[in-house]
């Protein structure tokens, strides 16, 4: 059995978990099969529980102090819905990122998580610039 037996306690948990920095206790919410979508240009996709662990520490080296607060969730069945407001220090920049995560949970675990987030947001808070290619030429 998994984390917890309603889809949605299990997401707020998978979520409040990366407030305590530890890989093992964020990869346990996942199932061995997990797939890791992002809509995003700068994120990468994974699947597999061992290769999302094995990409935690690097994530949380990268995002110090990273924490998801939770602004709204939807749940129906074992799908969950969550919009999200992720803070850290991102290589001495404080963000704040405005997001949707939509997360299929079975048997007490996290088997698909999709993120949808703006990355000219992230890049105009990191001091980084907007890619000619963005702009439609």
């Amino acid at each position: 059995m998994g984390i917890a037996d309603e889809p949605l306690e299990v997401v707020a948990s998978y979520l409040a978990s990366f407030a305590t920095g530890n890989p093992d206790a964020i990869a346990a919410h996942v199932s061995e099969g997990f797939k890791n979508i992002h809509t995003s240009a700068l994120a990468e996709p994974s699947s597999g529980r061992a290769t999302y662990r094995e990409r935690l520490p690097g994530f949380l080296n990268e995002f110090d102090g990273v924490t998801y607060e939770i602004v709204e969730t939807f749940a129906e069945g074992n799908r969950v819905a969550a919009a999200y407001t992720m803070r850290a220090d991102y290589r001495g920049s404080q963000i704040e990122i405005q997001g949707m995560f939509r997360f299929l949970v079975s048997e007490g675990l996290i088997t698909q998580r999709v993120d949808y987030f703006d990355s000219l947001n992230f890049l105009k808070q990191t001091g980084g610039t907007q890619p000619e290619s963005w702009l439609g030429d």
